[in-house]
């Protein structure tokens, strides 16, 4: 059941992200086509249209944009790529770790606690 729930939320992202790049691309083609095909450039109307067309063209760009860049898939030039440290496990390392009233913590609230401690110093 898990399995198909992410397939389909994968497809859904994808499907959203060819929908916003679409739209990205038909207002980048508006903003071309008023400036190239107007008669005069440089009046009001023509500048804000144009303006408007790319401001909203730079919206629906920019959220494929994120989601390449929290998937690694995109490269930023002139930055190094450092691993993501991964959490250590604590299924073995003593007793099991409880909240307030006796109960056992889940796993993640597991990586979140030893993420913490590995970011304070040791004094």
């Amino acid at each position: 059941m898990a399995a198909s729930e992410v397939r389909l939320m994968k497809r859904e992202v994808g499907l959203l992200n060819v929908i916003c790049i679409m739209a990205g691309l038909i207002f980048i083609g508006l903003a071309l086509w008023t400036a190239l095909f107007s008669p005069q450039f440089f009046t009001t109307d023509n500048l804000f249209f144009i303006s408007v067309c790319l401001v909203m063209a730079l919206m629906f760009l920019a959220n494929p944009l994120f989601y390449l860049h929290s998937e690694g898939r995109l490269p930023i030039p002139f930055t190094k790529r450092t691993p993501r440290p991964e959490a250590p496990q604590l299924a073995s390392s003593g007793p099991p770790l409880l909240d307030a009233k006796g109960r056992a913590v889940p796993p993640d609230v597991k990586s979140m606690m030893a993420r913490m401690k590995q970011k304070q110093p040791e004094a």
